[in-house]
């Protein structure tokens, strides 16, 4: 039988704590929730890899160390409400839940997000509501949000999402650029969005978020 609470100390252990990822909140969630159960039943002997896991469609459960990463930069509180888009099984509402007063986490494809719902009821997390629809769009009916979080690469940000973040909030996006993936954080302040640098890493442009060429003559 395979020992996942071992391997998952390892992953904490080996990938997230070297990255310079040390906030408590961090380190105990990832250590409590198990991220085999979020990965279809075939992958679940590398749901603990330092890599990307394929899920199908371009849609890919991130490396902890990104994932990670992300949520130390965001720094999320115990009253805050957070928006994550594109949660296929959940495992990064199950994190973030254990940190945050509540999430939302938005999928389109219901074939990816399968049981999640009876898994996240299973792990006690009742501050994660899911909510189906198109990843581009968010869940405006929710928000305004003081976190946003997408799970996978940018090419394009709409407006629609940027909208819902409340003024004062954050917004962590890993951005296609090229060959190279670059993590930023969005502060709003007075209706804008301020980009700072964070770190690189890479993942696929999660559909929909992809730059749409101009029309020319």
């Amino acid at each position: 039988m395979t020992d996942y609470a071992a391997r998952r100390t390892m992953m904490v252990d080996a990938q997230v704590r070297p990255s310079d990822v040390t906030k408590f909140p961090i380190i105990e969630a990832m250590l409590s929730v198990p991220r085999e159960l979020f990965v279809p039943q075939e992958r679940k002997e590398a749901a603990y890899l330092g890599e990307n896991l394929p899920l199908g469609g371009n849609r890919v459960l991130l490396e902890p160390r990104t994932f990670a990463k992300m949520l130390d930069a965001l720094d999320i509180q115990p009253e805050e409400l957070v928006l994550d888009l594109g949660a296929a099984q959940g495992y990064s509402a199950a994190v973030i839940a254990r940190m945050a007063e509540a999430v939302i986490a938005v999928e389109e494809d219901s074939e990816l997000a399968g049981d999640s719902q009876q898994i996240l009821s299973d792990l006690g997390a009742d501050n994660v509501i899911l909510h189906e629809a198109k990843l581009t769009e968010g869940a405006p009916e929710h928000g305004p949000y003081d976190v946003i979080l997408i799970e996978g690469a940018v090419e394009h940000l709409p407006e629609a999402i940027t909208d819902q973040l409340k003024d004062g909030g954050r917004i962590c996006v890993l951005f296609a650029e090229g060959h190279l993936g670059v993590v930023r954080v969005g502060y709003k302040i007075d209706g804008k969005i301020s980009w700072r640098f964070s770190f690189n890493a890479g993942a696929p442009v999660v559909p929909g978020f992809e730059r749409h060429a101009a029309f020319t003559l």
